[in-house]
């Protein structure tokens, strides 16, 4: 198969005729051969003007991202600092700084539980999709080619966006990577996405709100992006691409982060991480957190202040896999009874707002700080020329600071990245639970560990909880929302019945893969952040897995939240009961587990109510009927047997 160069021989692909039409008109297109040309282009830069070694202290750049508004002058979107180890892109619209969970908005008239442009605007989407178009004409523009997911499934994807946002493309290009200009195979075709980017359309048509169209075609997705922060567009908008790819042809991208862990035993157990933003699927890749001292801090009690620490000699090698997006194309799984995925992605999002301070992650920053390549940050205070550091977090208020500072880091950077597919032993599912004790009841009841039956770990990815506190996401409302289905549900553009019925097959499918749930954040009274989901990778990497005898696992008191252990002990380390059975805590006791358990219980019926279609597979119509009459854990069992 041959090459050609995209930006002299692009009339030769077979492009849709709307991006022909386009680059025809554009002012002049800009087509990257290298990742420093992206980089160059976020700060206003000719190619090649900018010495990229890290480390350079001399060059102090810093350009303004702005645009010209009918009747509001010039308004700036994102301002753009040369650190010394990457590029710091800061929004002074504080909204902007992370995902709004309504800003995806459906164009086309393929079927669809989402809002509709007709049904939000009260007009077609036509008008709006041509001045874009025209808007985007009078423009330098970048386009870039690249694959959306694995570069072997061939979904050829292009970004069109004014040259002014450089940082937007290069952020896409360091998440899903790029065809160098001059190496774009001759039979290249769009099977993926089209990502047009146009910003001041928030302002002039959407009232300044995240938007983001998505316009299903029949072969690919258009996405028009009409904000500069890349998470609904070009990170969660490539995701949804995905999904429609898989909902057309059987499959799932499953929301997670992957990890093989290597015991000091020298055994390695594989762990699939699910659930909503902020649920610990980054988290489940990280190095488990010690205090100066070498001990763990198991818990702070909310109420005394009282904390609970662990001895761990030593911990597990970890060899992460993916972060975000797990594709579990059929054909990695054909004929398989363990679920098997690949990452879709070339780069990670990695959300640093637990880095408070030096020595909090000592991998995480050593990575950053010490990088061979410049970085992309998102969110982070970094004065011209200074070293961005992962624990300083622009400001969205004086003395409050972002929650969603985030950096993007190349898979090739990643310590002990595991390359290709991953066996899932292991696949859990991470809750954010509140404080919850008798002066507040609340749904943080789950103990440390859950083992859960697989028609369980479907009912809990049809409802996936957003949880408490959520830094990822703009949430008005607070209490406990829903992701939605898989809890990727705000990426999908089809309908919901859909998607459920390809996660139960996808579980159905896969008896040999474990199912377990993990809280974070809150263990009764307890504050225990992430240490639940470290604690609960050790062990069970230490015992091979998820599986156990009956004798070492009690039903726990809610049915929905499957088994708890008898007892934990890690390394001559017990873990507490009550962090095990919640309702052991005198501060909690029964009477309040009871509360938090029926907070549960009408959480779940209220949003599997959404579920009840006549298109829904008989066997997941049995099981969300069982949740609806408040059956028995015997009784979800009895309906798809996990063994356990």
């Amino acid at each position: 198969m041959g090459v050609i160069n995209f930006r002299e021989n692009w009339r030769s692909l077979k492009l849709p005729q709307d991006v022909v039409d386009l680059l025809n008109r554009a002012r002049a297109i800009h087509v990257p051969e290298r990742r420093e040309d992206l980089l160059d282009w976020a700060l206003g830069r000719e190619i090649g003007s900018t010495d990229w070694t890290v480390g350079n202290r001399e060059d102090l750049g810093t350009y303004t991202v702005a645009y010209e508004i009918p009747g509001k002058g010039r308004v700036i979107e994102a301002n753009v600092v040369k650190a010394l180890n990457g590029v710091s892109v800061n929004y002074p619209d504080v909204s902007m700084r992370r995902r709004d969970p309504d800003a995806m908005v459906i164009a086309d008239d393929q079927p669809t539980d989402k809002p509709t442009y007709l049904e939000k605007f009260g007009k077609s989407f036509d008008e709006t999709r041509k001045e874009t178009f025209d808007w985007l004409a009078q423009r330098e523009l970048i386009v870039m080619p690249f694959f959306s997911g694995p570069d072997e499934l061939n979904y050829g994807s292009l970004v069109i966006c004014p040259r002014n946002a450089g940082f937007f493309a290069g952020m896409l290009a360091d998440l899903q990577g790029f065809v160098p200009g001059h190496a774009v195979p001759e039979n290249f075709e769009i099977s993926g996405a089209v990502v047009f980017v146009a910003p001041p359309f928030r302002h002039t048509h959407f009232a300044n709100k995240q938007v983001v169209v998505h316009n299903r075609k029949a072969d690919y997705q258009e996405i028009f992006s009409y904000n500069l922060y890349p998470g609904p567009s070009a990170k969660k908008g490539i995701y949804s691409t995905l999904i429609d790819k898989g909902e057309k042809e059987g499959w799932v991208t499953n929301h997670c982060s992957a990890v093989l862990v290597e015991t000091p035993y020298d055994n390695i157990v594989s762990f699939m991480h699910e659930g909503a933003s902020g649920g610990g699927k980054s988290e489940m890749l990280e190095h488990i957190h010690r205090q100066a001292d070498g001990r763990l801090l198991l818990g702070v009690h909310t109420i005394t202040g009282e904390k609970r620490y662990l001895t761990l000699p030593t911990a597990c090698k970890l060899y992460p896999a993916m972060d975000d997006m797990g594709v579990a194309h059929t054909k990695y799984n054909a004929g398989k009874t363990r679920l098997h995925v690949a990452d879709a992605e070339a780069g990670w999002f990695v959300r640093t707002d637990m880095i408070t301070h030096y020595g909090t992650d000592p991998h995480l920053e050593e990575m950053c700080l010490n990088s061979r390549l410049p970085l992309l940050y998102l969110n982070h205070f970094v004065a011209p020329g200074g070293m961005a550091l992962v624990w300083e977090h622009t400001e969205d208020a004086p003395g409050k600071s972002c929650p969603n500072p985030r950096v993007i880091i190349p898979r090739g950077l990643i310590h002990g990245v595991h390359n290709g597919q991953v066996e899932v032993n292991v696949r859990s599912f991470g809750v954010r639970c509140p404080p919850t004790h008798k002066q507040a009841p609340s749904y943080g009841i789950m103990g440390l560990l859950h083992v859960i039956p697989p028609s369980l770990a479907w009912l809990w990815r049809l409802v996936a909880p957003r949880g408490h506190a959520n830094p990822s996401i703009v949430d008005v409302t607070g209490g406990m929302g829903s992701e939605g289905v898989g809890s990727y549900w705000p990426f999908c553009t089809g309908r919901r019945v859909d998607q459920a019925n390809l996660l139960l097959e996808q579980i159905r499918n896969t008896p040999d893969t474990r199912n377990i749930l993990i809280p974070n954040q809150h263990i009764g009274a307890w504050k225990i952040g992430f240490m639940s989901s470290w604690l609960t990778r050790e062990y069970l990497a230490r015992r091979g897995g998820a599986r156990f005898r009956p004798d070492q696992l009690v039903a726990a008191r809610c049915p929905l939240l499957g088994y708890a252990p008898w007892h934990m002990q890690i390394e001559g380390s017990m873990i507490p009961r009550w962090f095990l059975q919640p309702e052991t805590q005198p501060e909690v006791g029964e009477e309040a587990y009871d509360k938090g358990a029926e907070i549960l219980l009408n959480f779940f019926r209220k949003e599997l109510s959404q579920f009840q279609s006549p298109e829904l597979d008989p066997l997941g119509k049995q099981i969300i009927q069982c949740c609806m009459d408040n059956g028995s854990l015997d009784q979800y069992n009895a309906l798809l047997p996990s063994g356990v």
